[in-house]
């Protein structure tokens, strides 16, 4: 494994268009999951100027407005009129509505074990979880960055300190590394769209962004800019038109942003716009879950875990675990303990994560919040499947 290497990593704000994309995608599941919990659903969504195309298909006894929904999402995010007007704006639909006929409304922490076998996965995926000790989060350290930096642009746009920020930026890190851990940062590259600054200059911007962006995203970390790290921003020129009105979105297109930052692998399907029993995303959650215990545990430095379903199967048909040389014990022992203590088979998942209840608990802002602020490591909230409450179940302790 080479340990000397240099890896960027990127992230977008929550108004880059295929961003919307995710949150409405996420708005919708949030909103039939808070009326009925035992909704089944499914959304796609691709937007342009002035133009929402929805595609969902869904079996449920919830009522939803899913036009309006996507209107008031899109005005939640705060484009101005002249990016994208949430009012004015065309919504195009196409709903698949299926049967009820056969649904079970028992909760799978109601379930024996027998009938827990019985839930089956309805696709086929294989599914990737990682965990690593560069950060508390232990999460990569590039897409860490590069998504606090993403989080520090809305920040600065919502609190008025950079108030001509557009909702859609950019950001991008570039870490070195030697032996295998964060030695430097390289880079760092923040695209941002402004409005209503026709004049604004490039020395300008790059001082506002120094002061309220970059500055506080790096307060208190270990690892600081340097004199030799190289900071762009706009590259290209100013935006001064950006989100839809200057490129298009679609739901599951930023999946290296939303996972590890193309540091370790993932599925490369959506995670976003899918209800609790598609596995192609509950699954992405449980492998993550029982990686960063692994790592949490202290048996390796970097773990993978790798789940494999087919359709027709409760459980993996194959769970196998990399610690790229990292590990204390072998991959087998891991492995074993990780079949010990974890249950990956669906209706478990959705059980021990509350994956159908979350929504309502969160007022109907849970999953649409994913997108925006992480679906791994330090989010909006203390998420389920970030706990290491199996660590030392792990470690024998």
């Amino acid at each position: 494994m080479k340990k000397t290497f240099l890896f960027t990593s990127e992230a977008v704000t929550e108004g880059h268009p295929d961003c919307v994309c995710d949150i409405i995608s996420d708005a919708v599941v949030d909103r039939f999951l808070q009326q009925d919990p035992y909704a089944r659903v499914v959304t796609e969504c691709a937007l342009s100027k002035s133009v929402v195309f929805l595609a969902a298909r869904f079996a449920s006894t919830a009522v939803v407005d899913i036009p309006d929904l996507a209107r008031r999402t899109i005005e939640d995010i705060g484009y101005h009129p002249a990016e994208f007007s949430a009012p004015e704006s065309t919504v195009v639909t196409s709903f698949i509505v299926q049967s009820l006929e056969g649904r079970s409304e028992r909760d799978e922490a109601e379930m024996t074990d027998k009938e827990l076998d019985q839930l089956t996965v309805k696709n086929q995926i294989t599914q990737f979880g990682f965990a690593c000790s560069h950060t508390p989060e232990l999460l990569p350290l590039p897409i860490v960055l590069a998504r606090r930096l993403a989080h520090q642009l809305t920040g600065a746009r919502r609190r008025g300190e950079v108030p001509y920020l557009s909702p859609d930026c950019t950001t991008q890190v570039g870490v070195e590394f030697e032996q295998g851990r964060p030695a430097r940062i390289h880079s760092i590259t923040l695209i941002a769209g402004t409005h209503g600054v026709p004049d604004l200059g490039l020395e300008e911007l790059r001082r506002d962004l120094g002061q309220w962006v970059i500055a506080p995203a790096f307060e208190g970390e270990a690892l600081m800019p340097d004199e030799h790290t190289e900071i762009f921003v706009n590259p290209r020129g100013m935006l001064h038109r950006s989100g839809p009105a200057a490129h298009s979105g679609m739901t599951g297109r930023k999946s290296a942003s939303d996972t590890y930052g193309g540091y370790a692998r993932h599925a490369g399907s959506a995670l976003s716009g899918k209800g609790p029993l598609r596995i192609d995303r509950v699954a992405a959650y449980a492998a993550r879950h029982a990686a960063k215990n692994v790592v949490a545990a202290g048996l390796a430095e970097e773990c993978e875990v790798q789940l494999s379903y087919t359709i027709g199967q409760a459980r993996p048909v194959s769970v196998q675990v990399s610690t790229f040389g990292t590990g204390l014990v072998g991959e087998d022992v891991i492995k074993q303990r990780l079949e010990k203590h974890f249950d990956f088979r669906l209706g478990a998942i959705v059980r021990d994560f509350n994956l159908r209840r979350l929504p309502a608990e969160y007022r109907g802002s849970f999953y649409r919040r994913l997108p925006a602020y992480g679906h791994f490591g330090a989010s909006f909230t203390a998420l389920p499947w970030e706990r290491t409450d199996k660590a030392d179940l792990l470690a024998g302790v």
